[in-house]
């Protein structure tokens, strides 16, 4: 059953890709546009050679664009479904679509929204190159420190929910989180390299978008995997 619950993770993670993209395309691309042009204009102003692009800008905002786009939902879809198979059963959700969802807002808040809340996304022009390494480590650090911090709250939940009754232990485990995450953002380093003179309105509506484009993947992988797991499992039970 795992591995038939694999293939549909991947599948529903391509699909909601594919949402995701769309929503990307109309949304955010404009913003990495206005981003360059200024990244350009600051470029002239100080008298640099234009850089000879490698890959247009039209194939980076469509092909380059799906790829990645459906390559991460892909890997994420797969990992969403094993995390789903462990869960299934030993949480008190009897609904696929209902665990699935729930599942996909956790993901969404553990492994989107805690690290953007401390190292948001920036368009081109914004970010030194030469802090790009340790840009990139802490960024991934406070991911993994995010799903730690998750894990340990679940458990303690369950830990809770087991002692008293279900709605105290979700408060438990949502206040741990909350302490947990804070300490960890006020635990890491800062950063701001946002160049002076780089529009404000358009920081914020790149920061929106890349937000808006994995809210879609997430509750559209969610929903499609809820979906696409059902028959397999209701199959299951009927057989017992």
């Amino acid at each position: 059953m795992a591995g038939r619950l694999l293939a549909r993770g991947m599948i529903a993670g391509c699909l909601a890709a594919a949402l995701a993209f769309v929503f990307a395309r109309f949304f955010g691309e404009p913003q990495v546009a206005l981003a360059i042009a200024f990244e350009a204009a600051r470029s002239a102003a100080e008298g640099a050679a234009p850089e000879h692009e490698m890959i247009s800008r039209s194939v980076q905002a469509s092909y380059g664009l799906a790829t990645a786009t459906v390559l991460y939902g892909a890997g994420f879809g797969g990992l969403f479904a094993l995390v789903f198979s462990f869960a299934y059963g030993r949480l008190s959700f009897q609904s696929p679509r209902v665990l699935a969802l729930l599942l996909a807002v956790a993901g969404f808040v553990t492994v989107v929204l805690v690290p953007d809340l401390k190292y948001p996304p920036n368009p081109p022009a914004v970010g030194n190159p030469a802090t790009l390494a340790l840009r990139t480590e802490t960024y991934f650090v406070m991911i993994a420190l995010s799903i730690c911090v998750a894990a340990i709250a679940c458990l303690i939940g369950q830990k809770v929910a087991q002692m008293r009754d279900a709605w105290t232990g979700w408060l438990c485990g949502g206040a741990v989180f909350v302490l947990l995450v804070t300490l960890v953002q006020f635990g890491l380093p800062d950063v701001n390299e946002v160049p002076d003179g780089f529009p404000a309105v358009v920081l914020w509506r790149f920061r929106e978008s890349a937000l808006g484009m994995q809210a879609v993947l997430w509750g559209s992988m969610g929903l499609i995997f809820g979906a696409l797991a059902t028959p397999v499992l209701m199959g299951r039970a009927q057989k017992f």
